[in-house]
């Protein structure tokens, strides 16, 4: 019996230690990010595999802007459509949580996620699409190093420059260039609620854009854009 508890102990020590390691991996590469940003994410990684699977030569297009350059339209369009409270909350809606898990508990399936523009980078950043307790738990902790150690504005400008827009389609500048031909900060109105509608499922909006949902979200982007509180 004692061989078999201090085995126990041992074990319970080196998960405390991987647990330990992985922490102060993610808090480094978050501090180290928020000063130079990031060249490839996860969820990147994740979605240039899955193209070199079809075509090895396959290759993501996203190219970094600065926060300055990203027009005001699109960041007022994000806002308002994937986190109204974002200059309030401190990583985590508990209000739309609640609200999505009812909507959940309604429909008998996952529907809605209720995360925020902050868990929505850390997911990203580094870990996978998959839903499981354990990467949300991830994602709460990554979230609240996000929130303590950068701004709101490098939330927004990482945010801004990372997320899946289309198939290979990563950031604002390269969504601008592949569905208007244009730069990131020459995006008028009703491109930035088209493109900040696409955000929850960007892959089938690339295929058909021209999904009457698309043209419902949009307008009703268009709509609350005028109150997005922007960091």
């Amino acid at each position: 019996m004692k061989a078999v508890g201090r085995w126990l102990k041992w074990g319970l020590l080196a998960l405390l230690a991987l647990a330990f390691a992985w922490l102060l991996w993610l808090f480094l590469w978050v501090m180290f990010w928020g000063s130079f940003n990031p060249g490839m994410t996860r969820f990147m990684e994740i979605r240039l595999s899955e193209l070199r699977q079809k075509d090895p030569q396959a290759q993501l297009r996203q190219q970094w802007v600065p926060y300055e350059k990203i027009s005001v339209h699109l960041k007022r369009a994000i806002i308002a459509a994937e986190d109204a409270k974002f200059v309030d909350h401190e990583g985590f809606d508990w209000e739309g949580i609640q609200k999505a898990i009812e909507k959940n508990q309604k429909k008998g399936r996952f529907v809605a996620g209720g995360s925020t523009i902050s868990q929505q980078l850390a997911k990203n950043l580094f870990l996978s699409p998959s839903k499981s307790y354990f990467r949300k738990a991830n994602e709460a902790v990554i979230t609240l190093m996000l929130e303590n150690l950068w701004s709101k504005q490098r939330i927004f400008e990482v945010y801004l420059n990372v997320i899946e827009w289309g198939n290979g389609v990563f950031g604002a500048e390269a969504a601008a260039r592949h569905y208007y031909g244009v730069s990131a900060g020459q995006l008028g109105p009703a491109q930035a609620a088209r493109l900040a509608g696409m955000v929850p499922n960007p892959r089938f909006y690339d295929r058909n854009r021209n999904a009457p949902g698309l043209g419902r979200k949009t307008a009703i982007i268009l709509a609350r854009m005028p109150s997005a509180v922007l960091p």
